[in-house]
């Protein structure tokens, strides 16, 4: 009998002991377990979403100077993490970017990308990596000639247009490159030969800017998307139903009147169709998103990077080109000095070259001081693939991440006089020079860097100098009715990009006899 009494005493000892024993390692598994970083704080349930109004470049910018450059919000059952300073930016985009290399998408995005069948919203994987080869080198590369011509005639076009004007007439600047950079990125994406419903188009991408920026519930409390609240899924489904007639004739004219890839009017979806792959002919099923040995696209593909490359190509330029124009404008000294360097370069006989734009180093300096202050996208969004630690502190899995491109452009801790426009910070002597926003220095991302890096930075920036440097050629620019610079509204509007507020209006005075041509 003492065997069973020793038995009892140990099992006695161990059911007491257990539970201590797991509440010990509970305790030091907690201990270890890393905090979140600072934020405001929240409700129950809804965390954070009462101020959504404030999830903004600047709303973050302004939050980031009282919870630090790393800041925790929680929108319903998301988490949400802000980055405002270069370090922590360089973290995420380069020392740890394999574990934030995802993109978040919000249910507007994922259907009306064809759930994520396009490049910008794509998980990082072998998928992503060959739609960004086949953008890379096809669809933004150099050798494309005809996506670079496009930018050389719809430049001398705008010219055109803007010397037309009556004399004293202002000239609506914002409406200008706007149709500019669509002419540019259409007649890439669809051909030299503008198509008779583009207007109609233009009219559904706007209707997909706004749902891609409307605040949906469903977001961030799944449970309750079903209900469509807001009548946001009537919206996007409709919207994609006009996306889908407009494009799917575009894609049957192409497959009726096929070109190859090398032919000099090879558009775009020539270029995507060489790698089409019909379920309906072949009776093979639809590419997932696994490894193969070729990059085969579906409908759904070329339907949803022709959206990327419309709106990376339209709205980021023409609000690129558009701010320049502003800053000099309400700058005159420095206006006059990109415009000496321009006459001294060029010549009072004829319009910009591309040779050119080498030549002309204030330029370059005015257009990187644009976009250090108003960067094309100014919130970067990633996801994490996994739970990973930054800066101290615990980001769990599948969390936003939102790397503040606008407030890192003007953090004070980087940058002398953040708020001030001053291109010669970045020339000889001063205290920028070097620093390029090719994704090496974390001080000036306006593109991204790593792997989510822009794609098409360099046809954008092709399009950004030569517009900025031929308008600025071309002509003198005055301020409508006696409007002074100091005058100038600089206040910018929240969305995908930050455009202007107010259009820029300008009165134009040919200098060229060549702008008329």
């Amino acid at each position: 009998m003492d065997w069973l009494h020793e038995f009892a005493s140990m099992n006695f000892i161990f059911l007491f002991l257990a539970p201590l024993v797991i509440l010990l390692i509970k305790t030091m598994r907690n201990r270890r377990k890393l905090p979140f970083p600072p934020g405001p704080p929240g409700l129950p349930i809804i965390g954070n979403m009462l101020m959504m109004d404030q999830m903004t470049h600047r709303g973050l910018a302004k939050l980031a100077e009282k919870y630090g450059g790393l800041l925790h919000l929680r929108l319903g059952f998301l988490h949400a993490f802000a980055v405002s300073t270069p370090d922590i930016a360089r973290q995420v985009l380069q020392v740890q970017d394999n574990l934030f290399s995802n993109r978040p998408a919000t249910i507007a995005i994922s259907y009306l990308t064809y759930n994520r069948s396009d490049m910008a919203f794509a998980h990082y994987g072998p998928f992503w990596r060959q739609m960004r080869k086949l953008c890379v080198m096809k669809l933004f590369s150099r050798k494309r000639a005809e996506s670079w011509a496009s930018v050389r005639d719809e430049v001398d076009r705008a010219v055109r247009v803007a010397a037309s004007a009556a004399p004293g007439a202002a000239v609506n600047i914002g409406e200008l490159v706007f149709i500019l950079t669509k002419n540019i990125t259409f007649r890439a994406a669809f051909g030299a030969q503008p198509h008779e419903n583009q207007d109609e188009f233009i009219s559904i991408l706007q209707e997909f800017s706004k749902l891609f920026g409307e605040f949906n519930v469903g977001d961030f409390i799944p449970w309750i998307a079903w209900m469509d609240l807001q009548g946001i899924n009537k919206r996007m489904k409709k919207a994609r139903l006009s996306l889908d007639r407009f494009i799917d004739t575009i894609i049957d004219e192409h497959i009726k009147n096929p070109k190859d890839a090398d032919d000099a009017d090879a558009d775009m979806v020539d270029d995507m169709l060489a790698f089409f792959e019909d379920p309906q002919k072949s009776g093979k099923k639809e590419p997932s998103d696994e490894l193969q040995v070729n990059l085969k696209l579906t409908r759904d593909h070329i339907k949803a990077i022709i959206m990327d490359v419309m709106f990376g190509g339209t709205e980021t330029v023409a609000s690129a080109i558009e701010w320049a124009m502003a800053e000099l404008m309400r700058c005159p000294e420095e206006l006059k000095r990109v415009q000496q360097e321009l006459a001294e370069v060029v010549g009072l006989d004829r319009k910009v070259h591309e040779s050119d734009l080498d030549k002309l180093p204030y330029l370059k300096c005015a257009i990187k001081e644009t976009l250090r202050l108003h960067p094309p996208i100014p919130l970067l969004l990633h996801e994490t693939s996994t739970d990973c630690e930054l800066a101290g502190y615990s980001i769990p899995v599948r969390s936003r991440v939102m790397i503040n491109a606008f407030a890192i452009g003007r953090d004070p801790s980087s940058w002398k006089d953040p708020n001030t426009f001053r291109p010669s910070r970045f020339g000889p002597g001063g205290e920028a020079a070097g620093i390029d926003f090719k994704g090496n220095f974390f001080e000036l991302v306006p593109f991204g860097s790593g792997r989510r890096s822009c794609p098409g930075m360099q046809l954008g920036l092709y399009a950004l100098e030569l517009a900025v440097a031929q308008l600025m050629h071309c002509f003198k620019w005055e301020l409508p009715e006696g409007m002074k610079p100091a005058e100038l509204d600089m206040g910018d509007v929240f969305g995908l990009t930050a455009p202007r507020a107010v259009r820029l209006v300008a009165v134009p005075s040919p200098k060229l006899a060549c702008s008329l041509m």
